[in-house]
């Protein structure tokens, strides 16, 4: 069975994607060759982009998210397009997503639960003052409330919780789902990766670059690039 065929008998697609999705427009993603963990700086990526990081050394930290984190040349690819194309058209109920570029809505994606947050959001940490990226590409140092607190982006750093009703989202709709896409992502990152426990539908399939721990649980697996596949599809 193809993609094209599972996709032609499915009424609920749910699209769950990591970092591999978001590739395909320019973006780098950790744990490749060049990804993000095999680059030299100071501290360890993991540990710039931990909570306790952000609390110590805020600069530190904002140097290395405004020039890794923040992309905002970066476009929508063929697999953002043609997930919004499969919404539109009735036949993908959500997108579930990892990453925190904020693609998937600029595609024109309208429900997406983004796990991981969305540089695009930022708060106050003392008044809880909402600002958009604005604030902190226009700001240099450590980007302050008018109120004085500091603006702290809306993702999800190391050693902090996911945000319950992203979470509760995903869930009911990879529950409800018929069919459930994974693509572009090690399926390693919990709490996450655990969330496709919930699927209970017809098709499971993956699109990854490379093997992962649930190729075998699969009733289709493609190696390949996410956008290259997904443009294929007719919808």
């Amino acid at each position: 069975m193809t993609l094209q065929d599972i996709i032609n008998d499915s009424q609920r697609i749910v699209f769950f994607g990591g970092a591999g999705v978001s590739t395909e427009s320019g973006i780098p993603d950790f744990r490749s060759v060049d990804g993000l963990y095999n680059q030299k700086y100071d501290y360890p990526p993991e540990q710039m982009l931990s909570h306790t990081f952000f609390v110590r050394k805020t600069s530190e930290f904002y140097k290395f998210y405004r020039d890794k984190m923040i992309c905002l040349d970066a476009k929508p690819n063929k697999a953002h397009l043609k997930l919004a194309e499969l919404e539109r058209a009735g036949k993908l109920t959500a997108v579930v997503t990892q990453n925190i570029d904020g693609l998937h809505t600029l595609a024109g994606s309208k429900t997406v639960y983004e796990l991981h947050g969305s540089v695009h959001r930022n708060y106050c940490t003392k008044c809880g003052k909402f600002y958009g990226i604005d604030a902190i590409i226009n700001s240099t140092g450590v980007p302050t409330c008018e109120c004085g607190g500091i603006i702290k982006p809306d993702v999800v750093l190391y050693e902090e919780g996911l945000d319950n009703d992203t979470v509760n989202g995903a869930v009911s709709a990879i529950a409800s789902c018929d069919t459930l896409i994974i693509a572009g992502t090690s399926m390693t990152v919990y709490p996450a990766a655990g969330l496709v426990r919930y699927f209970k539908g017809k098709y499971l399939v993956e699109i990854n670059r490379d093997a992962t721990a649930i190729d075998d649980q699969c009733d289709l697996v493609i190696h390949g690039k996410v956008g290259e596949t997904l443009d294929k599809i007719t919808v």
